[in-house]
């Protein structure tokens, strides 16, 4: 399996120019520390653009045994630190954790405010495929669409917008491979804005760190994640007023599950198919509210998902 050498990121930004939207990098170690003594001594000097970022040496901690999910990752967003990893690098399915990188794209580029009337690319039969139950002709907010998206995973609000703010489901999911490539996620690529089950539809646990630790950084996003109910009232085709009421998929944020004490679950993202088998990445804090992304890909089912997160995020407070 190739592995990603995060810590050499920086020198494809630095070789290339971080205006580069487009620049996709594969190096391996050996090439990259060749380019490496090509680069002026001046350009090594400059501030990396990962230099808050988490950097894996391979000497962190694994989990032990209990943590039985395929991949795992606790980063310090305060220092960089990396509590606990696992299988960091691997690139797997992420099912509806995808979510997250459509809600950036839309909190980033969008108008929360802006009316949308959905189509039929909101008509999604697979099944198991969760939904948030809109039709064609319905209209909803941006914001509407974003808590449909987040709170119930529905694929049909991650369709809606996609075709909204690309024009299709291809065209927004080349924004979204941008966006992950700038932000150092090179080990990821994605086919569609919800995580339905593609084999060129993959990241890894690393990478879902560097998008959600951006994600973060928006008000209106952490507002929505941490959210645990939301009651949207819109219209349909007819004009007729619909009202639903969206719960929270995240069992830390509905009560179901506790957070170790010393541990606040600030919100996050649930994922679920047979390939992906069960996913969650949150934003923590501790006490101090110093704040954390941990990462569970591939758990056996939800319940040891949750048994695992736990497990993990218990690192922040020992």
């Amino acid at each position: 399996m190739r592995r990603y050498y995060p810590a050499l990121a920086a020198v494809a930004f630095l070789l290339s120019g971080c205006g580069q939207k487009d620049a996709v990098y594969d190096y391996g170690p050996e090439k990259m520390t060749a380019m490496i003594e090509q680069i002026p001594d001046e350009r090594l000097q400059a501030p990396s653009f990962a230099s808050a970022l988490c950097v894996i040496m391979g000497d962190e901690p694994e989990p032990d045994s209990t943590v039985t999910a395929k991949a795992a990752g606790v980063f310090s967003l305060k220092d960089g630190e990396v509590l606990i990893q696992k299988n960091p690098y691997e690139r797997m399915n992420p099912a509806s954790i995808t979510k997250i990188m459509t809600a950036l794209i839309a909190v980033r580029d969008g108008d929360l405010e802006e009316s949308v009337t959905v189509g039929q690319e909101t008509v999604i039969t697979e099944p198991g495929a969760s939904l948030c139950h809109i039709a064609p002709g319905d209209t909803l907010t941006m914001e509407q669409l974003l808590y449909g998206l987040m709170l119930p995973s529905g694929n049909d609000a991650g369709a809606a917008i996609a075709v909204h703010m690309a024009g299709s489901i291809e065209a927004f999911a080349e924004e979204m491979n941008k966006t992950a490539h700038q932000l150092g996620a090179v080990d990821t690529h994605f086919t569609n804005p919800h995580g339905l089950t593609d084999e060129n539809h993959y990241t890894t646990a690393y990478d879902l760190y560097l998008i959600f630790q951006e994600a973060m950084k928006y008000p209106e996003f952490q507002k929505i994640v941490g959210t645990v109910s939301y009651t949207a009232t819109y219209t349909d085709g007819s004009g007729a007023v619909k009202m639903q009421k969206w719960e929270n998929s995240n069992r830390y944020l509905s009560g179901n599950v506790a957070a170790p004490d010393g541990v606040t679950v600030l919100g996050g993202k649930t994922g679920t198919t047979q390939a992906a088998g069960s996913c969650l990445i949150l934003g923590c804090q501790d006490d101090s509210e110093s704040q954390y992304v941990a990462v569970i890909l591939k758990a056996e089912n939800r319940g040891t998902l949750y048994e695992n997160m736990t497990n993990i995020i218990q690192k922040i407070v020992n």
